[in-house]
C-alpha cells in the first residue's frame, strides 16, 4: 500500500485484512452499510490531514501552463494527465478524442484616439473575428446594459464601435455570471444586428485591476460578424467617465486572431472499476483546458487537482468501491462544453448506467453548500453525504438545482440526477479568465476541504445499494 495514505486509512485496511468489506445493506434508507460509512470519515480526515492536491495543481501550471482548447498545450495536459495516472497506479487511463475548431489569439490592443488619448487594457473574446489588418477606428456609443442596446431599431447605428457597461456584481455563489455573461456570449451579433462595427464590453469580472476577462462568444446566424474585445474595469470606468462630457469619443481597436480549421482535444478518463457493478458508473472531474492568459490554476487546474486526488487517495487505499469511479478530466470546456458533449454522443447507449456525477469547476475557494437533484429514495444518501461532510463547514442545500457542474450539463439534460458541492466565490469572478489566474492565489488548506468533501460523495456514492436515484430519461 502506498506510504503517502494517511493513518487512519492504512489502520483501516489492516484491520479489514482484505481489499474490500461490505456488511448487510443499511436499514436507514441510504443503502450504505456502517463500514463504508467509517471509512468515508477516515478518506475525510486523512485528507483533511494534508492531502496532495496542490502538488498536483503546481505540477500541472508549472510543467504546462496555459492550456487553450485545440492548442499544443491542452494537448500537453492530456500527456500529463496520462502519465501522471499511470504513475499513481490507474490501469485503465485512456484519452477519448475529438476534435473542435481552433481558434488563436493574437495581438491586441486599443486606445482612445480623441478628444483624450491613452491606450487601454484589452482582449480579444474567444472566437471573435480579427479586425482588417492595423485595426479600426470609429466613434465610440456607450449604453449602460445589454438591455438599453436591445432596445434600439435594427440598424440604426453606423458602423459605430459600440461599448456597454452591465456590470456584475460579486455573489458567494457566483449567481450574477449567468446574466451579466449573456453579453459577452451574444454581445457582438446583438450591436452587429443594430450596425455596429465592432463591441468594446466591460469585462464579466468582479475585480478592480487592469486586468481584462476573456471568455468564449458565439456568433448568431444570419447576423454580420464583427470584432469583440473586453476591457478590463477599470478601463471601462474610465470610457464611461468619458462619455458623460460633450465631446465625442474616437476609440482605435486592433484584434487580430485567427481560426485554425479542425483541431484535436480529448477527455482523459481514469477507472477504479467496481467490484459488483462495473457496469454503474460513479462519475467525479474537472477540465484541463484553460484560457490563455494565465495559467489555469483556478480555471480549472483545482478542480482537476482535487478530485484526481480524492480518486487516487481511494485507489491507493487498496479499498474497493462497488461501482466503478470514473475520473473525468474535460476538454474543451471553455469554448462549449465541447467534451461534455462529445462524453454523451460517445456513451449514449450507457448514459443510464452514470448512476450520479458531480465536477469541481468553481475554482479554489471552500465548499460551504451541497445542492442536488435526486428522487425521494436517494434524499436519505445525500443527507448522509450532508452529515458526513458537515464538519467541514459545509451545509445541506436544495435538492431542486439541476447541476453537477458545467461539463456534466449535457448529462444532466439527458436525466442524470445531479450533485454540487458550492464553493465560495465571492472573489472567483476577480481571476476568472484573466492573467491573474495563477498558482499563487491558492491555498492548499482550501484543495484538502473540497478533496475531503469529495472522497466522501464519491466513496458512499459508489457503495451504496440504491437501485434508483432519479434518471429522467425518456
Amino acid at each position: 500500500m502506498s506510504i503517502l495514505v494517511s493513518k487512519r486509512v492504512i489502520t483501516l485496511c489492516l484491520l479489514t485484512g482484505i481489499s474490500f468489506i461490505f456488511s448487510a445493506r443499511a436499514a436507514d434508507g441510504t443503502g450504505v452499510s456502517p463500514d463504508v460509512v467509517k471509512q468515508a470519515e477516515a478518506f475525510r480526515d486523512a485528507a483533511m490531514e494534508g492531502s496532495r492536491a496542490y502538488e498536483w495543481l503546481e505540477a500541472l501550471t508549472t510543467e504546462v501552463g496555459p492550456r487553450l482548447a485545440g492548442s499544443e498545450q491542452e494537448a500537453r495536459a492530456r500527456e500529463w494527465a496520462i502519465s501522471s495516472l499511470t504513475q499513481m497506479g490507474f490501469g485503465q487511463v485512456r484519452v477519448e478524442p475529438f476534435t473542435i475548431s481552433g481558434w488563436e489569439r493574437g495581438a491586441e490592443s486599443a486606445r482612445v484616439i480623441s478628444p483624450y488619448p491613452q491606450p487601454l487594457a484589452v482582449t480579444a473574446l474567444g472566437g471573435s473575428i480579427a479586425t482588417p489588418k492595423g485595426g479600426i477606428t470609429g466613434e465610440l456609443r456607450g449604453f449602460a446594459s445589454l438591455d438599453a442596446l436591445e432596445t434600439l431599431p435594427n440598424g440604426v447605428l453606423k458602423g459605430e464601435i459600440v461599448y456597454v457597461g452591465h456590470a456584475m456584481r460579486s455573489t458567494q455563489d457566483g449567481s450574477h455570471y449567468g446574466y451579466f455573461g449573456r453579453l459577452r456570449r451574444e454581445g457582438a451579433s446583438i450591436a452587429a444586428a443594430k450596425g455596429a462595427g465592432a463591441l468594446l464590453i466591460r469585462s464579466i469580472g468582479t475585480d478592480s485591476h487592469r486586468m481584462p476577462h476573456t471568455g468564449s462568444m458565439t456568433y448568431a446566424e444570419g447576423v454580420a460578424k464583427i470584432p469583440a474585445a473586453a476591457l478590463s474595469n477599470p478601463d471601462a470606468d474610465q470610457l464611461e467617465r468619458m462619455l458623460t462630457r460633450e465631446n465625442a469619443i474616437s476609440v482605435a481597436l486592433d484584434l487580430q486572431p485567427r481560426f485554425v480549421g479542425e483541431v484535436p482535444s480529448g477527455n482523459v478518463i481514469a477507472d477504479i472499476v467496481g467490484a459488483e457493478f462495473p457496469d454503474e458508473i460513479v462519475v467525479i472531474g474537472g477540465h484541463l483546458d484553460s484560457w490563455d492568459l494565465g495559467t489555469g490554476a483556478i480555471d480549472d487546474g483545482a478542480g482537476v487537482a482535487i478530485t484526481l486526488e480524492a480518486a487516487r487517495m481511494i485507489l491507493a487505499s487498496g479499498l474497493r468501491p462497488k461501482r466503478t469511479i470514473r475520473l473525468i478530466l474535460w476538454g474543451a470546456e471553455e469554448v462549449g462544453l465541447l467534451g461534455g458533449k462529445a462524453y454523451v454522443e460517445r456513451h449514449q447507449n450507457s448514459l443510464t448506467k452514470h448512476v450520479i456525477g458531480t465536477e469541481s469547476d468553481f475554482g479554489a475557494g471552500r465548499i460551504w453548500k451541497i445542492t442536488s437533484r435526486v428522487n425521494d429514495d436517494a434524499l436519505p444518501l445525500v443527507n448522509l453525504i450532508a452529515r458526513l461532510v458537515e464538519p467541514l463547514g459545509i451545509a445541506p442545500g436544495s435538492n431542486t438545482v439541476a447541476s453537477s457542474g458545467p461539463d456534466l450539463t449535457p448529462m444532466v439534460e439527458s436525466g442524470m440526477p445531479s450533485f454540487r458541492f458550492v464553493q465560495d466565490g465571492r472573489d472567483y469572478f476577480d481571476l476568472h479568465h484573466t492573467p491573474d489566474d495563477t498558482l499563487d492565489k491558492v491555498s492548499a488548506e482550501n484543495l484538502d476541504q473540497s478533496v475531503a468533501a469529495y472522497v466522501v460523495f464519491t466513496w458512499l456514492s459508489a457503495n451504496s445499494d440504491l437501485n434508483d436515484w432519479g434518471w429522467q430519461a425518456d
